[in-house]
């Protein structure tokens, strides 16, 4: 696992564009999964354009802190790579 933000920017350029799984938690024993594709990565969040046969909104960014914390997980094509 990376250990800086910046690494973890670095890794998440490359793979823009990409199929993405991402396992966020959303209460104290709760998670959700949401599918979709990594857009674009910014300097403090990275946007993932989400598949619209399962979610009611299109877009949903994340902070490189929520995975450096382990608030979310990326899976890309079977993978995890956070």
């Amino acid at each position: 696992m990376p250990i800086t933000l910046a690494a973890i920017k670095d890794q998440l350029d490359d793979k823009i564009g990409e199929e993405v799984l991402v396992i966020a938690q959303a209460g104290r024993k709760k998670i959700t999964k949401r599918h979709g594709r990594l857009h674009m990565t910014y300097p403090a969040v990275f946007v993932v354009d989400l598949d619209q046969d399962e979610n009611s909104f299109e877009r949903v960014s994340y902070s490189y802190t929520d995975i450096l914390t382990e608030n979310i997980k990326i899976d890309f094509d079977g993978t995890s790579e956070a």
